[in-house]
């Protein structure tokens, strides 16, 4: 639970844009694998599972928000550096996070 302000400041949420978009089969639910550039940060790696709202086409340069300094994760044989943001509906799908105008890729969120 956080007590302050200088809490939250340690998350780590930056502005990433999708560059690349792969099926994940070996996941043990429907994912993609994403690779997102976060500008100075480089480019990362993540799993969404988010199959089901979103084809791989539409999801080519498309702003995200992810967490961007938690351990990585691994997630059958990918290692997921980021973890993507998103909002989950009743029925259990993500609808992702993104901003409202074109911000530049690696912005952090306060």
């Amino acid at each position: 639970m956080f007590s302050s302000y200088s809490d939250f400041e340690k998350i780590e949420i930056h502005v990433g844009k999708v560059i690349k978009v792969e099926e994940f089969p070996k996941a043990k639910k429907p994912a993609y694998k994403l690779w997102i550039d976060f500008g100075n940060l480089g480019i990362k790696k993540s799993s969404a599972q988010i199959t089901k709202l979103y084809e791989q086409e539409e999801l080519i340069n498309r702003l995200i928000l992810a967490v961007t300094n938690f351990p990585p994760r691994q997630i059958a044989d990918f290692i997921s550096e980021v973890l993507v943001l998103g909002v989950m509906l009743d029925d259990g799908e993500v609808v992702l996070i993104q901003p409202d105008r074109d911000v530049a890729v690696g912005k952090r969120i306060l």
